[in-house]
């Protein structure tokens, strides 16, 4: 269990609590061969997700008077970090509905629809999604077609969206809509809307990985919701948006460097008792090598994170950093993973192994939460250039 002996330098006793408690939990709550069986079966963590929220993790960023404990940027990344050793699809439908849903509800909400969503969230008993990406907008947030006209006391919303990870266990769904149709990124508007709102369907996509917690296509037909379900001010949506990203992109990179350290702990444990030509096959150094480079792919990761964990609780707004450590981390994770399977051979390849599971899920991501060339021309433009 997080075997490298350096895991513990810099955090603080309770933040020490913090991972071996979380690692404790996730372990009881969802046995390793029940994430196979339910990544097989395409099923949702129901049971770890509830047992997450019953030791009051889902509150851990949020403020005491919504049930939360007000933990700090550091604590949530050693939090995800350690969920993500356990099973990086948890951590992802963790982050899902706490941070991405979550803080566009606490950030823009109103009084009354924080008090009666939020508490909700941190009970487990709301789950909520984040509805941007749509069939023709991906990295171009500001060409989302997904229309919200307003109408008396409602507005009424029509598109679509897709790719949206945990739509379909969701209660709410935060849904990016152009209000000013030509206006890009000055005419976006989010809107908090009931799932069982007339007018909304949901269909699961099946995707490569990420088969507990997977995506799906959300639409909206002539959707009414009550104006007083808008999150911040109309046309404010791409400012809302925009100071979510150091967060999101700290998760991910969070989440990234918790997998790793899970690839290499259960790529060590087959090297060791795998003999080939009489000995185990960690003692051929094309086999240590890559266990050298997984790890300096893993801690140079980790470093890098809790750095922008460190420069957030400090009040700092690190763009280039957080961008950096997303790129760094989930590329190096994909890395991983391809190292993982090379050094199993075809057991790595089988469906009853994890490792398969490992490689899968890490593709996406340098894909999810802004692709890693974004980030790049993010870093490039804090450069200046």
């Amino acid at each position: 269990m997080m075997n490298q002996s350096n895991v513990d330098f810099g955090l603080t006793e309770a933040q020490k609590m913090i991972r071996e408690s979380a690692l404790q939990l996730v372990e009881e709550a969802l046995p390793r061969e029940k994430i196979l069986e339910l990544d097989e079966a395409r099923q949702f963590p129901f049971e770890a997700y509830e047992a997450m929220a019953k030791a009051g993790w889902l509150g851990l960023p949020y403020e005491v008077e919504y049930g939360g404990s007000e933990g700090s940027f550091k604590d949530l990344t050693i939090f995800i970090e350690s969920v993500a050793y356990h099973s990086a699809q948890l951590a992802s439908a963790y982050m899902t509905s706490v941070i991405y849903g979550g803080m566009q509800v606490r950030h823009g909400g109103s009084q009354a629809l924080k008090a009666e969503i939020l508490p909700g969230v941190i009970a487990g008993t709301t789950r909520l999604a984040l509805c941007l990406t749509e069939p023709e907008t991906g990295s171009d947030v500001a060409s989302i077609r997904t229309r919200a006209v307003q109408d008396g006391d409602d507005y009424v919303i029509t598109g679509q969206k897709v790719y949206i990870t945990c739509a379909h266990v969701a209660h709410h769904l935060v849904v990016a809509t152009k209000t000013e149709r030509d206006a890009g990124h000055k005419g976006i508007t989010l809107f908090l809307v009931d799932v069982r709102s007339p007018g909304v369907t949901i269909r699961p996509l099946k995707s490569l990985g990420r088969r507990m917690i997977h995506t799906s296509e959300v639409y909206f037909d002539n959707v009414r919701v009550p104006a007083a379900r808008m999150l911040g001010e109309k046309n404010g949506g791409w400012k809302a948006l925009m100071r979510g990203l150091n967060l999101e992109r700290m998760g991910l990179a969070a989440a990234a460097c918790g997998n790793m350290m899970k690839i290499i702990d259960y790529a060590r444990d087959y090297a060791v008792e795998r003999t080939q030509f009489g000995k185990p096959i960690s003692s051929y150094q094309a086999i240590a090598h890559k266990f050298a480079d997984m790890q300096i792919m893993a801690e140079s990761a980790r470093v890098m994170t809790h750095r922008v964990a460190d420069m957030l609780d400090a009040g700092e707004s690190p763009t280039m950093e957080t961008a950096m450590a997303k790129v760094l981390a989930t590329e190096n994770n994909s890395r991983c993973a391809d190292m993982g399977i090379q050094i199993m051979g075809g057991a790595g390849y089988m469906m009853e192994h994890e490792m398969q599971m490992y490689f899968r899920d890490a593709r996406i991501g340098a894909i999810g939460g802004g692709t890693n060339e974004i980030m790049r021309s993010v870093i490039a433009k804090q450069m200046d250039l």
